[in-house]
């Protein structure tokens, strides 16, 4: 019996593009009710949301339920935690800053068992494997192990067909605003210089034909992202929804309120 298919994998070559909804909160309730929202994959962020491996697993394991697939970005690309989060079931991996080819080739050496690459064999304490219910887990794996690398700096946009040409890379993710201030435009991701070099890396990496990706800001560079054709595009994170509605729902209650005193 292989492994789960890996839906993300698969819709990332195959018809319209996916809206992915980022996850920051760390809880597995958040989770599990974005998850249910209707986005087509979501993504579980360690790089700037609090979550560790048990946090992770826990939000794996109630997404499982909803049907919707999901991404784990790690806080950086270290064989032992990349080891980790697949062990724990997470199929598809996005990690940040990859600068070079030779980067990208150890990333995925760490997604790939020996003789293939270095990943540690203990597959049978892992959710992934089923705890080894999946008796051909070790030589099925790789298959549906998804990597995506995250374009963040000038010196990666250099960098890009080099990367993409590494086998076992299946797309590049534009991090706009990193990006944005390796470019010296620290908080401007929204400036003309940083909107033309994300416009030419989604180009360029769509014709080395991998799958790009992009975490869009409003509705408007997300439309233009997929015209450009991003294949995966966040278009928002369960924190800054959340403040959004909270902060809208006080005004909303607050004018109500002052309102009574006319």
């Amino acid at each position: 019996m292989p492994p789960p298919t890996n839906a993300l994998k698969a819709r990332l070559g195959d018809g319209p593009p996916m809206l992915c909804l980022w996850l920051g909160l760390a809880n597995a309730y958040v989770a599990e009710l974005s998850g249910r929202a209707g986005f087509d994959c979501v993504v579980v962020d360690g790089e700037h949301g609090p979550n560790d491996i048990p946090t992770i697993t826990a939000q794996l394991q109630v997404l499982a339920g909803t049907g919707t697939p999901a991404a784990v970005r790690l806080p950086v690309g270290e064989p032992w935690l990349i080891k980790q989060a697949l062990d724990a079931g997470a199929q598809t991996l996005i990690i940040p800053m990859v600068e070079t080819a030779e980067e990208a080739a150890r990333l995925v050496a760490a997604t790939r068992y020996p003789p293939a690459g270095i990943r540690g064999v203990g597959a049978a304490l892992g959710r992934a494997s089923d705890w080894g219910r999946i008796g051909d887990y070790l030589t099925t794996a790789e298959r549906e192990i998804c990597l995506l690398l995250q374009i963040e700096s000038a010196a990666a946009l250099d960098q890009i067909e080099a990367i993409a040409a590494v086998d076992g890379v299946d797309g590049l993710f534009v991090g706009p605003s990193d990006l944005a201030a390796s470019m010296g435009h620290l908080g401007n991701p929204g400036a003309a210089e940083v909107g033309a070099a994300i416009e030419d890396a989604l180009r360029r990496i769509g014709a080395t034909g991998k799958a790009a990706a992009i975490f869009a800001s409003d509705p408007e560079m997300a439309a233009g992202a997929m015209r450009l054709g991003a294949r995966l595009v966040a278009v928002g994170a369960d924190a800054t929804l959340y403040a959004r509605a909270a902060q809208d729902l006080y005004r909303q209650a607050a004018a109500a309120r002052d309102a009574m005193g006319d």
